[in-house]
């Protein structure tokens, strides 16, 4: 019994961690969106790049992803069993975004990749631990 309650006190830190990130991601590509929107020289163009879009395009991606991520990530904090599957689909497509984001501004990318891939492994350790048979 004790170790049924200490995989459940492991889930429950790891849906916190996770939606606490979630929404900071968001929140980070909601900004990185709105600047790319505002000023679309902020970002620095890439010539010959195959997935090449023009700044305010990834800046309403980002806003527009930015803004699913942080509200799912509520969710996530709220305990909606849901929200754990809707998270890793979509941290999963932030990370791609991110990915093709690259070129444009390397160094955050990368960081929001990372911690992208946090919240896919901790909204899929708590899954496997809601979903066990106890």
């Amino acid at each position: 019994m004790a170790d049924d309650e200490g995989r459940l006190a492991w889930a429950t830190a790891g849906a916190v961690a996770a939606g606490a990130l979630m929404i900071t991601v968001g929140l980070f590509q909601v900004f990185e969106g709105i600047a790319a929107i505002a000023r679309d020289d902020l970002f620095v163009g890439v010539s010959d790049y195959t997935f090449a879009i023009d700044t305010t395009g990834w800046g309403w991606i980002h806003l527009i992803l930015g803004i699913l991520v942080a509200l799912t990530g509520i969710f996530v904090l709220a305990g909606r069993s849901w929200a754990y599957g809707v998270g890793i689909g979509l941290a999963a497509v932030s990370a791609l975004n991110q990915f093709f984001f690259l070129p444009y501004y390397p160094l955050w990318a990368l960081l929001i990749i990372a911690f992208n891939v946090f919240v896919i492994w901790a909204l899929a350790v708590v899954l496997a631990e809601v979903n066990s048979p106890s």
